[in-house]
C-alpha cells in the first residue's frame, strides 16, 4: 500500500485548501482511512477520519465545522477539505490507513503516506 498526501501549500488565514491522498492496492474500499498533522515540535495528532463506505467521519474537535474528509473509492482517493484556516492549523498533514472502522489513535492506523506542509499565515 502507498500513500501520498498532496495539495499543501502557503496560504493566509481564513483561506482554504484541498489535501488529496492518492491510495495504491485493490483493498483501499476495505479500509477506513485519516488524516493527522503534525507540527513543528510537537507529536502527530489525528485530524480526520472516515469509514470504508464513507458514510460515516470522525473530527478532532479543532477542525470541526471546518474541515471535511471524504473518499472516492472508484478513484482510491481521499481527501481533506480544509477551510476557515487559522495560523494553528500549520503543519506537515499525512494520510494514513485504518485497521479500524473508524480510527483515531496512531496505532489504529498501518500504513503512513509521506506528508504535505500546510502553512498559513496570520
Amino acid at each position: 500500500v502507498q500513500l501520498q498526501a498532496s495539495g499543501g501549500g502557503l496560504v493566509q488565514a481564513a483561506a482554504s485548501l484541498r489535501l488529496s491522498c492518492p491510495a495504491s492496492g485493490r483493498t483501499f474500499n476495505y479500509y477506513g482511512m485519516g488524516w493527522f498533522r503534525q507540527a513543528p515540535g510537537k507529536e502527530r495528532e489525528f485530524v480526520a477520519s472516515i469509514s470504508w463506505s464513507g458514510d460515516r467521519s470522525y473530527y478532532r474537535d479543532s477542525v470541526k465545522g471546518r474541515f471535511s474528509i471524504s473518499r472516492d473509492n472508484a478513484k482510491n482517493m481521499v481527501y481533506l477539505q480544509m477551510n476557515s484556516l487559522k495560523p494553528e492549523d500549520t503543519a506537515v498533514y499525512y494520510c494514513a490507513r485504518s485497521i479500524a472502522a473508524l480510527g483515531s489513535r496512531l496505532s489504529q492506523f498501518d500504513y503512513w503516506g509521506q506528508g504535505t506542509l500546510v502553512t498559513v499565515s496570520s
